[in-house]
């Protein structure tokens, strides 16, 4: 079913994790069509996509929630496939605004899924959240773990999935695969792309990086007394170059009348204090801490087992949590030439 003739459409291909597939289906020969608001994200960042994937992708600015606009952008361009990445994605915030996420997770996801129907385009990829399975024992995940989302983000992951297997029930004609990343963090190993969202951060790395270049005085670790082995939260960090490299497999074993769900994950646990001692050595920094009380739809521990999609497809994370400190640095030195 894969073609590499026709555009795959990627939506929110301006972000973090969009942003570095981009450059991978560029890589693979693909030809990309970018729908993005830029609500989270930057067209600088084109220009880095370009030179790093060796071609141009085409850009789209708008609302996935626009239908017309979604409509004219897939008849113009006929792509083959579609990369599914907008969406609001910090797990505070939506605790915070949760019909806003609703409305753009799962009503943005809703119109597109519409539009690539009537269009005959049936092959999508979704970018799916490890949060899906909430505060789950025991770790490491499968795909076949329990799911109890814990926050309204994590509901709108898990109901985008649940609407994707109904889908495919009820017409084979559809090839869907929802990938459950776990955390991504990292930078291009170039150092000419990485995470550069708008407004205040809300992943660690990009405050991380923001004490140790000295813009804030110290990283808040949100409690110190979960339940492991250091009393911070456990998460299962990958590099972003990895995670990008899997949606390329996605789109050449994507299969008709198949509703697959995959965890994309290391298999290896890192405590939020580990993390910060691995910025320290990867840029030489004191990154000063401070404990503060948890954080609301926040988890104690969350570590994949990654082995299903390392046996369907091969895939298997390159990326140390060193590679991962190391190449996020470089991106900060780099902005800052």
């Amino acid at each position: 079913m894969d073609s590499l003739e026709r555009p795959v459409l990627v939506t929110g291909g301006a972000g973090y994790i969009g942003s570095h597939t981009v450059v991978e289906l560029l890589r693979d020969g693909r030809r990309a069509v970018i729908v993005d608001d830029f609500s989270n994200s930057h067209p600088g960042v084109l220009a880095a996509v370009a030179e790093l994937g060796g071609a141009e992708p085409v850009l789209e600015e708008g609302d996935i929630r626009d239908r017309g606009f979604i409509d004219d952008v897939i008849a113009r361009h006929r792509p083959q496939s579609a990369i599914h990445f907008a969406a609001k994605k910090a797990v505070g915030e939506s605790v915070e605004i949760p019909a806003t996420y609703l409305d753009i997770n799962i009503g943005g996801t809703a119109t597109l899924v519409a539009a690539l129907h009537d269009a005959g385009v049936r092959n999508l990829v979704f970018s799916s959240s490890c949060s899906v399975h909430g505060e789950t024992d025991p770790t490491p995940l499968n795909e076949d773990s329990p799911v109890a989302p814990a926050n309204p983000y994590a509901f709108t992951k898990l109901t985008c999935e649940q609407m994707l297997d109904r889908l495919v029930g009820a017409d084979h004609s559809w090839a869907t695969v929802s990938l459950r990343y776990f955390n991504p963090i990292g930078a291009h190993p170039s150092g000419l792309l990485g995470e550069a969202g708008r407004g205040r951060p809300r992943n660690i790395m990009p405050w991380l990086v923001d004490v140790a270049a000295g813009r804030k005085s110290e990283l808040e670790v949100f409690g110190d007394d979960w339940p492991t082995p250091d009393g911070t939260c456990v998460r299962d960090y990958l590099h972003v170059v990895d995670v990008a490299r899997v949606h390329v497999l996605a789109l050449r074993h994507m299969e008709a009348g198949s509703a697959r769900v995959l965890n994309i994950g290391t298999g290896v646990g890192t405590s939020v204090l580990e993390l910060i001692r691995a910025m320290e050595q990867a840029s030489g920094r004191d990154i000063p801490h401070r404990i503060s009380g948890r954080r609301d739809g926040d988890v104690s521990s969350l570590v994949a087992d990654a082995s299903r999609v390392q046996e369907l497809w091969g895939w298997r994370p390159e990326f140390t949590v060193a590679d991962m400190c190391a190449d996020t640095w470089r991106h900060e030195l780099t902005r800052r030439d």
